[in-house]
């Protein structure tokens, strides 16, 4: 009913930049919180950014003061602008959504994207 879709990863030498979108698609009745994880070769998922509804965000220190999650509801996307890129920045970037769907407007249940594959060359 709802698909979340990545886009934007690729191939970057350190110290540039790279753009991540995520458009939400289908029955959807209310985004609420939109996350970026990733996850690098062998390790687990990690949190590095949120964005409420209204806006608000939160950032992991790892990525403090390089990366910048921006949302627009009007197109149920939301962007990770990533700069500074360093080679440990590395990893397959999965977009993360709280959803309420058209069919179950009550209940906000959790849906993952496929995945966008960031390198980022030394």
């Amino acid at each position: 009913q709802v698909q979340l879709v990545e886009s934007g990863g690729g191939l970057v030498q350190a110290g540039g930049s790279l753009r991540l979108s995520c458009a939400a698609s289908g029955s959807i009745f209310d985004l609420n919180a939109m996350d970026w994880y990733p996850q690098a070769p062998g390790k687990q998922r990690e949190l590095v950014a949120s964005i409420a509804r209204a806006g608000s965000t939160g950032y992991d220190d790892s990525v403090k003061g390089r990366f910048i999650i921006s949302r627009d509801n009007a197109k149920n996307t939301v962007y990770l602008q990533m700069n500074s890129l360093k080679p440990e920045d590395t990893a397959v970037y999965y977009c993360h959504g709280l959803i309420a769907t058209m069919s179950d407007r009550g209940r906000f249940s959790t849906y993952w994207g496929q995945g966008t594959e960031v390198t980022v060359s030394s």
